[in-house]
């Protein structure tokens, strides 16, 4: 398992994981109709793809709080998830995620992902600093607020920072070189191989 900074945090209210998620559906709620087939910064998915990337993701929380593994949960949440209403599913899934994390001892779970088992702390962890990258996605994919919560930045950028490479993963672009003076949200974002815009 890569190295990485070790974060003190829990989901309540006001944290950094429940900002993440309140962040992204504010830009949610500003997708237009004809926006859905946006493209984005991910190369292979467009505005709806993010979203449901994301709400997927959200979906498995409280399954593998509970316990159960990856092999268990299965295909249930491939392929689409967001249906008819994307805003609607996004809000079910955030909403009974960040209910699960907020349950006593969560963090001190043992998590079962697909490359190994991981502490609840460790996966909110990962979590939220998807989260806050995924959001700059998809307000570059709307071109609207894509400048991202300063605090969120500084989370990120230190999750990040501890993996190291992450275009090693498969997951991201290589890492794009940025001034020595670079604003946070500019040296997150080239971490992951995106670049800001002005």
């Amino acid at each position: 398992m890569a190295h990485r900074r070790e974060h003190r945090r829990s989901a309540q209210p006001g944290t950094p994981y429940a900002e993440a998620l309140a962040t992204f559906g504010d830009r949610v709620r500003l997708v237009t109709p004809d926006q859905w087939d946006s493209p984005t910064p991910c190369a292979d998915w467009s505005v709806r793809e993010v979203v449901n990337h994301l709400t997927g993701e959200q979906l498995w929380v409280p399954e593998l709080l509970m316990g159960s593994t990856v092999s268990e949960v299965g295909t249930r949440f491939d392929g689409d998830v967001l249906g008819p209403d994307p805003a609607a599913a996004w809000t079910a899934a955030a909403d009974a995620a960040r209910a699960a994390f907020e349950v006593s001892g969560a963090t001190e779970l043992t998590v079962h992902l697909s490359f190994g088992d991981v502490t609840g702390q460790y996966y909110l962890d990962q979590l939220t600093a998807d989260a806050v990258v995924h959001t700059w996605d998809l307000a570059e994919g709307i071109r609207r607020r894509t400048r991202l919560p300063a605090g969120l930045v500084e989370f990120a950028l230190g999750e990040y920072t501890g993996y190291g490479d992450l275009s090693g993963s498969g997951l991201f672009d290589p890492p794009l070189p940025v001034p020595d003076d670079a604003s946070p949200q500019t040296r997150l974002l080239a971490l992951t191989g995106r670049r800001d815009r002005p």
